[in-house]
């Protein structure tokens, strides 16, 4: 297997140059960036769980309630780590890992969070069905350079960028 660079910040992109060539490696953990916003989302689903067992008066109900709640927001709760390197993208969640070369992908959409990259060519209402949406994490110029240069000027991106 490879070599990999860790990183002791979630903050912090690494860039490496391994077997296969160079690598962008990240994690992004949305309830660490907004400690407010989060404490909101978790009272909000500890209240959906009290509204649950006070209508049903069950406790079967409200757990099932609550696992429901916190699996929906999963990737909010829990570290998404991205890979990028000149064979693909690889996305590792609590629950999957997702691979991708680039050439399943055509075009490119940065915006403030992150980056969609899509299957079409043209800007298509599916994109957000069949495309990949990639965080960042205070690394938007790097993984975008990175994206730039593996799915090439066949991008719109330049046309839809949002700041």
């Amino acid at each position: 297997m490879s070599e990999s660079v860790q990183s002791n910040q979630s903050s912090e992109s690494n860039l490496a140059t391994v077997g296969d060539g160079a690598s962008l490696e990240w994690s992004c953990h949305p309830v660490k960036r907004r400690p407010l916003y989060s404490a909101g989302i978790t009272l909000f689903v500890l209240l959906v769980l009290a509204m649950v067992y006070n209508t049903t008066q069950s406790a079967f109900f409200g757990l099932l309630a609550f696992i429901i709640m916190f699996a929906s927001l999963a990737k909010f709760y829990f570290p998404t780590h991205y890979r990028l390197s000149d064979k693909g993208v690889t996305v590792k969640t609590t629950t999957q890992t997702l691979s991708k070369n680039w050439s399943d992908f055509r075009s490119f959409y940065p915006d403030k969070n992150g980056i969609l990259l899509s299957p079409f060519a043209e800007p298509s209402r599916l994109e957000n069905f069949r495309g990949l949406f990639i965080m960042f994490n205070n690394n938007k110029e790097e993984v975008t350079a990175f994206v730039k240069n593996h799915i090439g000027s066949a991008s719109v991106s330049d046309t839809k960028e949002q700041s």
